[in-house]
Order: structure tokens, then sequence, then C-alpha cells
């Protein structure tokens, strides 16, 4: 079921709208509904900005880093320990 949405501009505005809507060959309405998608359409979806929120709280961190190898060998021996026979 549509609804109504009432949207106040200001008269240059709305001269502006409509200009784009007949570049568009749509009315205004149907030029602002596609302006309204494409703006929700182009906003993060919340999961992609909570996967973000996580990245950016790990980035924060200074942890450990090495090659591969020296580290499953620093694993194995237990970070300083001597190497398992």
């Amino acid at each position: 079921m549509s609804k109504r949405l009432q949207v106040l501009v200001d008269a240059r505005e709305l001269r502006e709208f409509q200009r784009l809507a007949r570049r568009k060959k749509v009315t205004v309405a149907e030029w602002v509904r596609q302006a309204l998608r494409s703006a929700r359409d182009d906003e993060p979806s919340r999961e992609a900005a909570r996967k973000l929120d996580a990245v950016q709280a790990a980035n924060r961190h200074a942890f450990p880093t090495a090659e591969i190898d020296q580290m499953l060998r620093e694993i194995e021996t237990g970070y300083g320990g001597e190497p398992p026979r």
C-alpha cells in the first residue's frame, strides 16, 4: 500500500527538480522516488557498518606478528623455550 510523503521545498529547488525530471522524461514525483531510492541504496547496511566498526577497533591495537613459519616455531617452543624433540 502506498503512503503519501509531503516535502516542502523552496520555489528555486522545485524548478530545478522539475527541470531534472523533464530531462529524464518522468514526473517530479517519480524523479523524487528515484532520488530517494538511490540515496537509500547508497547508505551502507547496518551489517557493513558493524563489520567496519570491528575492523577499526582491531586496528587500534598492536598485535605481534611475523612470518607464519616463525610464528609456528614460536608457538611450538612456547615463546623462548626449547623446541620439542
